[in-house]
């Protein structure tokens, strides 16, 4: 069995008859036969019922044809990053970031980052926790951001940066007066949780226990984004993270100190044989100022609200 026997194969099953395969390699019709034959005997299948001169595929022929496509693309996506790839140059930068940094922190430094180096090409690939894990262990990705929820074995990792969640929730809520919320304000509150795996949703869970505390989950969902959206929407109350939640700050998302500790976490993750490159050195570093100056505006953000509601109650 070889590639080219594997390729007039699939073209026949997508062509439909030999003499149209023939056609589209370039090959005799007879040429395609004895391919066809070749492949048969060498994977030991009938793939075709030879039926008054047509091709009849099997069902086998059908099966292996599902596994080939995907063969194949894989080598069209090969084939598009060695493009990809030369078309860079030298100086790019692949990163891998969980949506709650990939989707305003995260552009947001690129901008200012390309203001000095705009002759790095830049990879910024937005998924999940996981996914992130995976493109570094594979080497896809010079390094990734990604929540506290996964093991890290075998990975050089440090801590990106740590802060305390917010409760957020629409304008109109009843709790809205108040500018500190504690554990027992969530009890019989309609609630939108992060999913289970979540590291800031186990230690949530975990207080709530202790203090006999039972919100009404009305939603759980992976994205603090989600959380703010269907918060600003009036769905419930939620926990998030303020790195995202400050971005719907201005558009009908209140937020609001928690008067108990529940972090959300960030780890910046990489292989330990691969080398840092200078380009990931200095995007880390646009990287950490940006995070101060935002981590600076939610506390100031937060402080205004306490001043501004100091009569209000805690």
């Amino acid at each position: 069995m070889n590639a080219r026997d594997i390729e007039i194969f699939r073209s026949v099953m997508v062509s439909g008859t030999a003499s149209k395969t023939a056609s589209l390699l370039g090959i005799s019709q007879s040429a395609v036969s004895q391919s066809l034959r070749k492949l048969e005997a060498s994977a030991d299948l009938c793939l075709f019922e030879r039926i008054r001169g047509r091709l009849v595929p099997t069902r086998e022929a059908q099966i292996l044809l599902n596994d080939i496509e995907q063969y194949f693309v894989g080598m069209q996506a090969i084939e598009h990053r060695i493009r990809s790839l030369k078309s860079a140059g030298s100086d790019r930068l692949c990163m891998a970031v969980y949506p709650a940094l990939g989707f305003s922190f995260l552009p947001s430094v690129v901008a200012t980052y390309r203001q000095r180096f705009p002759e790095t090409c830049i990879y910024l690939q937005i998924m999940s926790s996981k996914d992130v894990h995976a493109h570094v262990t594979s080497g896809h990705a010079d390094f990734g951001l990604m929540a506290d929820e996964m093991s890290l074995a075998g990975l050089e990792h440090s801590l990106f940066y740590r802060t305390q969640g917010v409760v957020v929730m629409h304008s109109d809520h009843p709790l809205c007066g108040k500018r500190i919320l504690e554990l027992s304000d969530f009890d019989g509150m309609d609630f939108i949780a992060l999913n289970a795996e979540d590291g800031s949703r186990r230690r949530l869970d975990a207080l709530f226990q202790n203090a006999c505390v039972t919100p009404r989950r009305v939603v759980e969902t992976p994205y603090s984004q989600t959380v703010c959206e269907l918060a600003r929407q009036g769905v419930g109350m939620g926990l998030a993270n303020p790195i995202t939640a400050i971005g719907y700050a201005d558009n009908g998302l209140v937020l609001r100190r928690a008067a108990f500790d529940v972090e959300f976490r960030c780890i910046l993750l990489f292989r330990t044989d691969k080398l840092f490159s200078e380009s990931s050195k200095q995007f880390l570093k646009f990287m950490r100022i940006q995070m101060n100056e935002i981590q600076a505006r939610i506390d100031q953000m937060l402080d205004a609200t306490s001043v501004r509601d100091g009569g209000a109650a805690t």
